[in-house]
This record gives structure tokens, sequence and C-alpha cells, in this order.
């Protein structure tokens, strides 16, 4: 298991809270921010960017978005028929559709929650679609000065 997907799963094991978010989710309280000691004001703005081009690739269908939020060998972490499987962030910016959903007017997303250590940060985004809530892990990493994700582990749970 790669050290990146170990310390995403540790975020989600330690029970995560709500956070703030983009254009698209309610503002929340200050309290329930939380950055992590070592974490700078530019280190906040830099991982809360690249997870709103993240989102707002979701919200447009814009490939463009998504390649400003990931780095370049990135990869997506899923379960498939209850087996782990992995896919190159490539072939995911891949399947952008270029425009947004049929039901986007219906889907909400928001940043809940985000740790920052120095070069490196996770973060937890839920995302709830009328057909599926999702909840992303994003693993990310700061380098030449620019945060970018490096993994996201995902969790989809179908509407019944």
């Amino acid at each position: 298991m790669s050290l990146l997907l170990r310390a995403t799963l540790a975020v989600a094991t330690v029970g995560i809270c709500a956070g703030s978010c983009g254009a698209q989710a309610a503002a929340q309280p200050p309290h329930a921010e939380h950055a992590g000691p070592s974490a700078t004001a530019d280190d906040e703005a830099g991982v809360r960017a690249a997870l709103e081009h993240y989102l707002a690739g979701h919200a447009t269908g814009d490939p463009e978005h998504f390649r400003q939020a990931f780095h370049p060998d990135a990869r997506m972490v899923y379960l498939r028929d209850g087996k782990v499987s992995f896919m190159p962030i490539s072939q995911y910016i891949a399947n952008a559709s270029g425009k947004p959903a049929a039901d986007e007017a219906q889907r909400r997303r928001r940043i809940a929650r985000v740790e920052i250590a120095g070069t490196a940060a996770v973060a937890r985004l839920e995302l709830d679609y009328p057909a599926t809530r999702f909840v992303d892990f994003m693993a990310l990493m700061k380098e030449n000065g620019r945060w970018a994700i490096v993994e996201k582990t995902v969790f989809a749970e179908p509407r019944r």
C-alpha cells in the first residue's frame, strides 16, 4: 500500500469534521476549519485552490479544471467488484465530458476538511448527487510552490 494511500486512509479513520467550501455549498462556521499547526495562510489557499479546481471540473465538465487540480502522475483509487482498483489520473481526466451534467442544478459539493503538515495535505470532499453520494479523500503535495492532488481515494454510495 502506498504511503499516500495509507495517509489518505488514516484521515478517513480519524473522522473528519465539516469545513469551508466552494461556491456551491453553504458557508461553514469558522471553527469547522482545521489546516494544521504548520500550515500558513498561503498553504491553506493553495490547497483549497487545487480542490476548488477539482470541484469546478465536476460542475463544468471542463477537463482543464482537473488538469489544474491534479499532479500529472496522480492516480485514483476505488473499489470495483470488492477489489481495490487504480486508475491513472490522465484516464480520469480523459473521461471529462466538457459540459455540465444534465442534473447539475441538483448536485452539491463541499470541501469538508483540510489538514496540512508542511508540504503534505489531506482533504475530505463530499459530493451529493441525485443517484450517488461520494466521499473523496484527497492527498496533496506541494512541489515547487504549487499544491496539487497526487491521489484521489473514492467512496461511492448509490442512492436507493
